[in-house]
């Protein structure tokens, strides 16, 4: 994936065709509003810690490049960047279009489909082999941490400004989508 942090990006054959795509999609779907009956009262900050909870006595590997540690770490990244800002953004353009489309469809579906290889934009590499209880207790805190913050939430880098309850849905669907390359046992 191209990150885009300027507009003075020149224009190239695949990133018109990627912008006329999302604008007219956003357009088809009325300004990026998606509408779904999909139940996602499950998308909660508890389930999520209860989950992890039950990790904890578990044996995990990894379906994917990244170890499990990696995977918790990252998925932690993502949390804590919420609250102190990530440092690399999508276009504005990007995040009121493509990014606001996306993050409407996957909250519509309860669920989210993503680069699961994909580093945070600007966020450090995430060593391999650390320690996999150590990277779950960093998950569950930033969780935690998350729940009792009282400060304004930074901008997604791809999503543009959320509320807590629509950051709180996209980081339990975040973890969720990342799960799918953690096998127990």
């Amino acid at each position: 994936m191209t990150i885009v942090t300027n507009t003075t990006e020149p224009m190239t054959r695949r990133r018109f065709l990627k912008l006329t795509a999302a604008t007219g999609a956003v357009i088809a779907l009325g300004g990026g509003v998606f509408v779904s009956t999909k139940d996602t009262s499950g998308l909660t900050l508890q389930n999520a810690i209860d989950e992890l909870d039950k990790l904890a006595t578990q044996s995990m590997t990894s379906t994917v490049d990244w170890d499990p540690a990696q995977i918790f770490n990252h998925c932690a990244q993502s949390v804590e960047y919420s609250m102190t800002g990530y440092a690399e953004h999508k276009s504005a353009f990007f995040k009121s279009t493509v990014g606001a489309l996306a993050f409407s469809i996957f909250a519509g579906k309860g669920s989210m489909n993503h680069g699961l290889s994909e580093p945070i934009p600007g966020a450090p590499l995430l060593p391999a082999q650390q320690d996999v209880q150590q990277a779950l207790a960093r998950l569950k805190k930033s969780l935690l941490d998350f729940d009792q913050f009282n400060g304004e939430y930074a901008p997604h880098f791809a999503y543009g400004m959320l509320t807590k309850q629509q950051y709180t849905a996209a980081h339990v669907m975040h973890i969720n989508n990342h799960m799918q390359q953690i096998k127990i046992g």
